[in-house]
């Protein structure tokens, strides 16, 4: 197995009981791999510069006790259903080709973390060692960045509970966090004993007190913590001299968890195409593969309907009014539609967010956060449709559309960065929120002019909606069957795969075929025309709404764990083979020489 670093106890620690120092004199070494006794760490990091905190795991040392779920849930009080640090049993394989491993999971604190430039709030932020913290006084449990993190390491819990229901223990009621109720929580790598061990001169990773829980309890010692920026820590040591990999590399969120899948005498294993298959990686019950999101439900889902609706709205009319298609006079009312509809989507927004009362944080994180640059555009938007109201004309007109348009860009965007759900993170998904948006304006355009006064219209009106109807759902149907059919390449998982594909005839009947349709024989037909258009324009609309709250609601079902080495522990091809030379064993590139490693 691979090299450890024994943690020394300080005076009063848990590590000073008979029991502790008879398991920590145990000749386990010699069964699971050889020591590393030479290492003596400084107090402090290399002057080099400062800590990167991080954890290396040993797959072929975890035995899947749970001792260290146990030990974080106990540090940290978490709630019943609530757990940071998580220890999956994964089975791969058909008999007799059968593995077993434990996988250890939790939050990454990765180096390019998603969750962070997203919050609106900054209530999740990376510090300069690395370690990404929660401020719960700050948070206002939006979610975002429980959807960005693909590695499902975040929770929400919006009901303070305990194990018997809401009458909870005395222990329970002693251990309350209310703060964190509402709000995103996950693991911090335990910074609190970090902190305060490194201030009293201890070593992360080596001294007991200043070890995270789950590292400090492990039985195995599979779970190590250290400095990345150290050379001489444990951590960077055993990821120089030891293959290891990340998980969901390809992500490029650069996880600061790195895990050990060789011993010094067996090679890992390539994972095979059983591994991947889609029945597998289809399979509810298989840990590696992701739930389903819910933590944005319908009411998000309103957000980008109503929203996409109301824009759409506000563009298309402004570009009728451009064009003399529609009177100007028609302009107020419009925009007056467009924001109503816009508002009642953000209202479901505000329905949804775990500490409603302190929505106005969500503009403070304007540098990163599209979520933030929402709302800003609809603080400029709404006085603008005021002033139109107040004094129609050309330019309120004008700055009501461009807002109107900034807000479905940071709609799009918001979407689009959510990394933790690969069904929305393609690059197609802006440009299909945008276009979808303009063929509802264009529906709902046609649906408001069919109720006004023909006054309101020019003569050659409904030649202009019904190409604008035809022209755009030929154009979402174009992007929808590229998104759909480029689904595998992009990763998007063979659960969303079958959500999208059993939904796909639906919304082309009714969201692309019938808008056409109508408006082509509105045209044809003039006396029916407005009735027509009316129909056409509800047909794109309910198309347009169907596929957001499926992509949202339905399909989003998270990145899940992707492995792509593994240890040999299993029978049949998945057997460990025959012990080999050490000398022989594939290193990385920059390892030291085995005979020098040992020295």
């Amino acid at each position: 197995m691979n090299d450890a670093v024994p943690r020394t106890a300080t005076p009063g620690s848990r590590t000073d009981s008979p029991l502790a120092r008879t398991i920590e004199q145990a000749d386990l070494d010699s069964v699971l791999g050889t020591r590393v006794d030479d290492y003596t760490p400084g107090a402090a990091p290399k002057a080099s510069g400062t800590a990167r905190w991080g954890m290396v795991i040993d797959l072929n040392r975890c035995v899947g006790c749970q001792t260290c779920t146990i030990a974080c849930k106990h540090a940290n009080d978490t709630t019943p259903g609530v757990q940071w640090r998580r220890v999956l049993d994964v089975e791969q394989g058909t008999f007799p080709n059968v593995e077993r491993l434990f996988l250890v999971t939790g939050c990454q604190h990765c180096a390019e973390p998603p969750c962070v430039p997203v919050c609106p709030t900054g209530a999740t932020r990376q510090r300069e060692d690395g370690l990404v913290t929660m401020n719960y006084d700050v948070c206002i449990g939006c979610a975002y960045c429980a959807v960005s993190c693909p590695y499902n390491a975040r929770t929400i819990v919006h009901e303070m509970t305990g194990y018997y229901g809401k009458q909870r223990t005395k222990q329970e009621q002693a251990t309350a966090h209310p703060e964190r109720i509402g709000v995103a929580q996950k693991c911090t790598f335990c910074v609190e004993r970090v902190d305060a061990g490194l201030e009293r001169g201890l070593v992360p990773g080596v001294d007991f007190d200043a070890t995270p829980a789950c590292a400090a309890s492990c039985i195995s010692q599979a779970i190590q913590f250290g400095d990345f920026n150290d050379p001489d820590s444990n951590v960077s040591r055993l990821t120089r001299e030891n293959e290891s990999l990340q998980l969901n590399a390809d992500v490029g969120t650069d996880p600061q968890i790195k895990y050990l899948y060789t011993t010094p005498a067996v090679p890992g294993r390539d994972v095979s195409s059983e591994d991947l298959d889609d029945d597998r990686r289809a399979d509810p019950a298989n840990p590696l593969v992701g739930p389903r999101q819910t933590f944005w439900d319908w009411r998000a889902a309103m957000n980008w309907i109503f929203g996409g609706i109301g824009t759409g709205l506000a563009l298309t009319g402004a570009a009728a009014m451009a064009l003399g298609a529609v009177s100007p006079d028609a302009g107020p009312s419009l925009f007056f539609v467009s924001a109503a509809l816009v508002a009642i989507g953000l209202f479901c927004v505000f329905l949804k967010i775990g500490r409603q009362m302190r929505f106005w944080r969500a503009a403070t994180r304007w540098q990163t956060s599209w979520m933030t640059r929402e709302l800003y555009a609809a603080l400029v938007f709404f006085p603008a449709v005021l002033a139109s109201l107040v004094a129609p004309g050309p330019v309120p007109f004008t700055l009501a559309a461009v807002f109107a348009a900034v807000f479905l860009f940071c709609q799009a965007k918001i979407l689009h960065k959510a990394r933790g759900i690969p069904a929305w993170r393609v690059s197609l998904m802006p440009w299909m929120l945008i276009a979808t948006a303009l063929l509802e304006g264009a529906g709902a355009l046609a649906l408001v002019m069919g109720l006004a006064d023909a006054s309101m219209r020019a003569p050659w009106w409904t030649g202009l909606a019904a190409a604008s109807i035809v022209v755009l759902a030929l154009l979402n149907a174009a992007l929808w069957r590229s998104y759909v059919g480029s689904a595998r390449a992009n990763g998007i998982p063979p659960l969303s795969r079958q959500v999208l594909g059993a939904f796909t005839p639906t919304l082309h009947a009714v969201g692309h075929a019938a808008p056409v349709v109508l408006a082509i024989v509105a045209w044809l037909v003039p006396s029916l025309s407005g009735v027509l258009l009316a129909l056409a324009g509800l047909a794109a609309i309910a198309g347009g709404a169907a596929w957001k709250y499926t992509v949202i609601v339905r399909a989003a079902y998270m990145q899940g764990f992707d492995l792509r080495k593994l240890p040999q522990r299993g029978s049949g091809r998945h057997a460990a083979p025959s012990r080999m030379d050490q000398a022989a064993m594939p290193r990385p590139a920059n390892a030291l020489p085995v005979d020098s490693a040992a020295r």
